[in-house]
């Protein structure tokens, strides 16, 4: 497919993703980085992208791009995950945020910028503690490696009691290679690989996770039948997985056989069943809106705010809310998508949660040819994403009260506008952004 289409960027992540099963990180990042030539904004390459980055160990670098990702399509969970993941990867390696002190002398977006030159050699300048640069050699007791290592455990110990064999240790293979450097090599690699996943999950975290996960589902004192829960778990953790590969039909019908399953439950069986059925729904909603079924996405979405409410849970709410606008624009019903958006205001909780909202409200508008509410929801997103510091929602904020402005025939606070854009879109690399003002 690459020969006959030598930069399509489906081909690509999809190569990407076969490298990074194959542990071959360096040409995985490089088809990602690939992908995202022509279009900065490509979800599933920045997505790759941050996997390869995460699956290396640089989760700082990672995370930049799990926040792009978040930001363009906030509706993917894939991407909050991410955050999530490299969060916690990163307090892992250095602890709590709160014991170190980051010195950067470099503007804020230097951290943009540097994740974003692909021939960049040096990484990001953040001074750690100097017990926190060096690589410690940890002890851990065998019942600990095992639950690392897992099924490789066996063959961590393998290796150890060859080493113990001084006669094969000092033979050679038929290509002159020391058995010795062989076995060896293989035990710092699975050391090196326990090291990352304690980094990434350590053993405390995982127990952890488990418990907090049966108590999402699981709200009253009564413990359910544990095979409930794990079915309950599993499944959800299924659909996620398939959305976010790709498989958006697979996942609407896994999604599809779950409801109608726990919908034959007892609410004694499932205390927060209703709550459920509605996370259901917004996933069949949101796999039906990545098909182009719009009509059933609308309607599941629908179903998950009737759920919402009935079970009055202000943030499944606003989930909802969040999800009919989207649909409704998609549809070109601006004026349904502004009222849906409206009604959700008051439930958004962040400064960028306001800045995303703010600017897809003032969109709307600007395509109803209500070009004065589109330049006061513009202002309003222009003055959250001054609050988050976020330049490039600055810049999207900025070129939408232009826009407005321009239909206003205010010319010169529009000349104005454009030329700010224009400073943040060199400020943040985004040549594509420089291209539409000019």
């Amino acid at each position: 497919a690459l020969k006959l289409r030598a930069a399509d960027k489906h081909c690509l992540v999809a190569r990407s993703k076969c490298y990074l099963k194959l542990g071959d990180t360096e040409n995985s990042l490089k088809d990602a980085e690939a992908s995202l030539q022509s279009d900065k904004t490509f979800s599933k390459g920045l997505y790759q992208k941050a996997e390869t980055l995460y699956t290396m160990g640089d989760f700082e670098f990672a995370l930049v791009f799990y926040h792009r990702g978040n930001r363009l399509r906030p509706e993917l969970q894939k991407f909050r995950l991410g955050i999530e993941k490299s969060q916690e990867a990163i307090i892992n390696c250095i602890g709590s945020p709160s014991s170190v002190k980051l010195e950067s002398k470099e503007d804020l977006c230097f951290i943009s910028r540097q994740a974003e030159v692909k021939k960049a050699n040096q990484k990001l300048p953040i001074k750690l503690p100097k017990e926190c640069t060096r690589k410690q050699k940890t002890v851990r007791n065998p019942k600990t490696e095992r639950q690392l290592l897992g099924e490789l455990y066996a063959d961590k110990a393998y290796l150890e009691k060859l080493l113990k064999d001084k006669d094969l240790m000092e033979s050679s293979t038929k290509q002159g290679i020391k058995v010795a450097d062989l076995v060896l090599s293989g035990i710092s690699y699975l050391d090196a690989r326990s090291e990352f996943w304690q980094q990434q999950k350590p053993i405390y975290a995982r127990v952890r996770e488990r418990k907090l996960r049966q108590q999402r589902w699981i709200r009253d004192k009564k413990q359910k039948p544990a095979e409930v829960g794990r079915y309950i778990v599993k499944s959800m953790e299924d659909i996620d997985m398939l959305l976010s590969g790709d498989a958006p039909e697979e996942s609407c019908k896994k999604a599809e056989r779950v409801l109608k399953t726990i919908q034959g439950w007892s609410d004694d069986e499932v205390p927060n069943k209703n709550e459920l059925i509605g996370n259901l729904y917004s996933c069949i909603g949101n796999a039906q809106l990545e098909m182009g079924r719009l009509e059933a996405a609308l309607q599941s979405h629908k179903m998950d705010l009737e759920c919402a409410r009935q079970s009055n849970l202000p943030d499944a709410v606003s989930r909802a809310l969040d999800n009919i606008g989207r649909v409704y624009a998609r549809m070109g019903k601006f004026q349904q998508a502004v009222d849906t958006w409206e009604e959700k205001i008051p439930m958004a909780k962040s400064s960028l949660e306001k800045t995303w909202l703010f600017h897809e409200i003032g969109q709307c508008y600007l395509e109803l040819n209500k070009a004065e509410a589109a330049q006061n929801y513009g202002q309003k997103s222009l003055q959250s994403a001054d609050e988050e510091g976020d330049v490039e929602w600055q810049l999207h904020a900025t070129v939408l009260v232009a826009q407005a402005q321009v239909k206003l025939k205010n010319y010169q606070p529009a000349i104005m506008n454009f030329e700010k854009a224009l400073e943040k879109a060199k400020l943040i690399h985004d040549e594509a952004a420089q291209k539409a003002i000019i």
